[in-house]
């Protein structure tokens, strides 16, 4: 069966971080979370704006750039620059400290994703897996093009490997392309469009959008796209087995009660479990900033 939308939310551009700006999509009002998924904000960043020093924990978080490129740094010493079409999929865990800020000139564009984890995963220890545009599946065929940044399309498979089960698809549709995308049975799923017009849904009940719209797919086990526009469509089409656990969500902290919100502030302010090197620590590239 075909998943048809069931929400449609416009995603409208707001401050963020130091001066830079984000479309929101999943953890605007309208679509506070679908779970697993927390948040995710199509960023524009130039120069000197960014997100200097700040903490995470208890979730991942996922940074696909689009244009430009953006330097990143945290307080284990993991520093490096993520480039137009490179991916970093960081899982936070237990506690990270980082600075995320732009590294190029002009206009610097990408998605971040923010992905939860069971409360059995939560304290896990941090870790990177980072890809280079070149290491990310590509494949076209009639019309569809489609990076995989986690899961399987076009009979290709990324290697990426998710604690919380996901799919992370990077879609480009010429004019004529007809897409069927098969989607896991229970998995909760959204669409959120970055160029262009299309249908969405399937036969039974098409949906028309354009770019910066979120839409929510209803049950089902796969999704057709199909674009009858001139210009190429581009999307995301992001899909992810649901924790069902309850969410306690205190800014960069995600854990499952209040009582654990109130222990990573205590952990965060004394520097232990996970944050023994956040007092004092200062990221290089937040400074540069200044």
């Amino acid at each position: 069966m075909a998943r048809r939308i069931i929400k449609k939310v416009l995603s409208v551009e707001q401050d963020e971080g130091v001066g830079a700006r984000v479309r929101r999509s999943v953890g605007r009002a309208e679509l506070r979370s679908l779970d697993p998924f927390l948040m995710l904000d199509e960023f524009k960043v130039r120069k000197p704006a960014g997100f200097p020093d700040h903490p995470h924990r208890g979730f991942e978080t996922v940074t696909y750039m689009l244009k430009g490129s953006f330097k990143h740094e945290d307080f284990c010493g993991h520093k490096g620059t993520i480039n137009s079409g490179d991916l970093q999929w960081m899982t936070a865990g237990r506690g990270i400290v980082h600075s995320e800020m732009p590294g190029g000139d002009g206009d610097n564009i990408g998605l971040q994703l923010w992905i939860n984890l069971k409360k059995k995963d939560k304290m896990t220890e941090p870790k990177y897996q980072e890809l280079l545009k070149a290491d990310i599946p590509h494949v076209s065929k009639d019309g569809i093009h489609v990076s995989v940044i986690a899961g399987e399309s076009l009979g290709v498979s990324s290697p990426v490997r998710t604690i919380t089960p996901t799919m992370y698809l990077d879609f480009k549709l010429d004019k004529g392309a007809y897409l069927s995308q098969p989607v896991a049975d229970g998995w909760n799923g959204f669409l959120y469009l970055l160029k262009g017009k299309g249908l969405f849904g399937g036969p039974e009940e098409w949906t028309e959008s354009d770019a910066h719209h979120t839409l929510v797919l209803g049950q089902g086990n796969h999704v057709e796209v199909k674009n009858e526009e001139d210009k190429q469509l581009h999307f995301v089409l992001i899909a992810g087995e649901p924790i069902k656990e309850t969410i306690v969500q205190h800014g960069p902290f995600v854990m499952n009660s209040q009582q654990e919100i109130f222990q990573t502030f205590q952990d965060y302010s004394q520097g232990k479990n996970g944050f023994e090197r956040a007092p004092n620590w200062q990221s290089e590239i937040g400074k540069e900033s200044h």
